[in-house]
């Protein structure tokens, strides 16, 4: 079988299709690009150490942990640090520190929050009379935008949920689907008829200390070398697997009935396949399944990208003007700032900055704001740190400046992604043997990605298992 795609959906998918659990199967990943990660991408530089895409992971969601741990890389496993655990929002002309107590937008503890300057009196007001707010009875997708503007109103939406919750997706609350993203919330409104209600009663029944698994790990992990230790780790343990790099795949063709596929591979004889997973961008497999099935090609094409781009700054600690105590902040798109957020990578995370520096991240572009990702390296460069100046005050000159661009990067969960994605199983089906994976499908998140490209090798096996174990 081929796998097409060797980032972390791809990788995962051909790490369990080589583990001797199962009837073996014979395993070919080919990778576009000169390197295998995807969007994982860890540069170590005079001892800074640079992430050019994501820097962390949900330990809420267990495939992440659980992969490190069977690769070995448990020991490896860094939280969040523990001095400095604030996060700022940038409203209304200053940082203002998230209260404790608030759970994703939300108030578990009304002291600290109506302490806060970040919404006004009529917004704190708006947002605590959320528990008279009747349930909504239909059983339709809603926007993000307009669930929590119903429920939590305007300014909450506007000043928190936004850029909180946006930021992960790098797009437009106004499109995004609240189902496809959140599930939590809608099934929070049709459980206890208010959000508010529901995680008040969830933390009177929490229990006083955390225990186990899920306390033992910050809500955010990294490795301490970088997250391109687990594309290392699990490269480390392909060797069952052939790896081809730096060949594009251009078409995945019938062979007739039950006799799998031919994997097109530019400047190279075809690859024959019993089985075919695609952990590409679902536009990619859109192009390959064209010949297959125009249909489920135009139901892939269908599903939108944004593009973002990271600028990396490492700074000398001595004078620096920003005492960085905190994790980092996010910008509300009202603002109207160039920036999406900055993380305070040296500040948040052990391990990244050498000492005597610091260590800054920031992030642009998303959905609707693409057009700045039209600007060269430098001109990013000065974007960020006019914010950077405007917002911290930070006007020292940078010791190092890195620049990641990632265009059509983001897949962006529309309203009736569910659906959608529903209805491109249902004509898969049709294709015996061909599995999507990835991020635009179940979850953008490394976990969730991990998850899928597993259970991608799940629905390979299966697959082989009732057509009396095949493999090629």
């Amino acid at each position: 079988m081929v796998v097409v795609g060797g980032g972390i959906a791809g990788l995962s998918a051909a790490y369990a299709l080589s583990q001797p659990d199962g009837p073996p199967v014979a395993c070919t990943l080919v990778e576009a690009d000169s390197r295998l990660g995807g969007k994982i991408l860890t540069e170590q530089t005079d001892g800074f150490v640079i992430e050019g895409g994501p820097d962390s992971f949900l330990s809420q969601k267990p495939w992440g942990i659980e992969l490190c741990r069977k690769l070995g890389l448990e020991d490896r496993l860094i939280g969040t640090s523990q001095k400095h655990r604030k996060t700022f929002v940038y409203s209304k002309g200053r940082l203002h520190e998230l209260p404790e107590g608030l759970a994703l937008g939300f108030p578990t503890r009304l002291g600290p929050f109506l302490r806060s300057g970040l919404l006004s009196w009529p917004g704190k007001l708006r947002l605590g009379a959320e528990i008279f707010v009747p349930r909504r009875r239909e059983e339709s997708d809603e926007s993000m935008g307009g669930f929590f503007r119903r429920r939590l109103g305007r300014e909450a939406l506007e000043r928190i949920i936004e850029p909180l919750m946006t930021g992960i997706y790098a797009g437009d609350a106004e499109q995004l689907s609240i189902r496809a993203t959140f599930p939590r919330f809608p099934d929070m409104e049709r459980e206890h008829g208010s959000l508010v209600r529901s995680m008040l009663g969830a933390r009177m029944r929490r229990p006083a200390s955390g225990t186990g698994e899920c306390a033992r790990w910050t809500p955010f992990v990294t490795l301490q070398g970088g997250l391109s230790e687990l594309v290392q780790a699990l490269t480390g343990r392909l060797s069952a697997v052939k790896v081809r790099l730096g060949r594009r795949v251009t078409a995945v063709r019938s062979c007739g009935a039950a006799q799998g596929y031919e994997v097109l591979v530019e400047g190279e004889a075809p690859l024959k396949a019993d089985a075919v997973v695609l952990a590409t961008p679902a536009f990619g497999a859109a192009g390959l399944l064209e010949p297959l099935d125009a249909t489920v090609a135009g139901m892939l094409g269908a599903i939108p990208y944004a593009s973002t781009a990271t600028v990396t700054l490492g700074f000398r600690r001595a004078g620096f003007s920003h005492d960085l105590d905190g994790y980092g902040f996010v910008i509300p798109r009202i603002e109207g700032r160039a920036l999406l957020a900055s993380t305070w990578s040296s500040s948040k995370w052990g391990h990244r900055a050498p000492d005597g520096s610091v260590l800054i991240r920031a992030y642009l572009g998303g959905a609707g704001r693409e057009a700045v990702l039209e600007r060269s390296d430098q001109e990013l460069v000065e974007l960020a740190r006019a914010d950077l100046r405007h917002i911290m005050g930070v006007t020292e000159e940078p010791v190092m400046a890195r620049v990641f661009r990632w265009p059509r990067a983001m897949p962006q969960y529309l309203v009736g992604h569910l659906d959608r994605l529903a209805a491109i199983e249902e004509r898969l089906a049709r294709l015996p043997g061909v599995f999507v994976a990835g991020a635009a499908y179940r979850g953008v998140g490394i976990p969730d990605c991990i998850r899928d490209g597993l259970g991608s090798a799940e629905r390979v096996r299966a697959y082989f298992d009732k057509g009396s174990s095949r493999s090629l």
